[in-house]
């Protein structure tokens, strides 16, 4: 008896063909996102330390990433995690985090690609009103 991935392999490779190029899309964007933030690129195709250092990113403490493996609080802490890494690239509007949360790998992709994207540090635990008087970092 064969197994059934081999069988949806046989009929649709289209679709394991188009899987692994999102994931790559994926890796590359939290990759250059990464980098652009000051953090080892290479963490973005390593498992549970990419959360690390996205914690680490947004401002908050590494122990948090467990956070994910709790069922439910995940997915609020999920959207939670993403509008904070937003907001450390200087992102405030409802637009960009609607886009962020609906467009997620390639928002990213953008935040590490476009030239005028610039990281200015973490968020968490300061007030939105002190997030936005930041000034642009100088490396700009």
């Amino acid at each position: 008896m064969e197994n059934s991935l081999t069988l949806l392999w046989e009929d649709n490779p289209g679709i394991f063909l188009l899987l692994f190029f999102i994931l790559l899309i994926g890796a590359l964007a939290k990759w250059k996102m990464f980098v652009k933030a000051d953090q080892p690129g290479l963490a973005a195709i390593i498992p549970i330390y990419d959360l690390v250092i996205t914690m680490r990113i947004v401002g908050r403490p590494d122990s948090h990433a467990w956070f994910f493996i709790i069922p439910g609080f995940n997915i609020y802490f999920g959207f939670r995690v993403l509008i904070e890494l937003v907001q450390s690239f200087g992102k405030y509007s409802i637009l960009d985090y609607v886009l962020a949360i609906v467009f997620n790998m390639f928002y990213a992709l953008n935040l590490g690609l476009a030239y005028n994207e610039v990281y200015y540090g973490p968020v968490y635990g300061h007030k939105l009103s002190e997030l936005k008087a930041r000034p642009t970092p100088q490396y700009a």
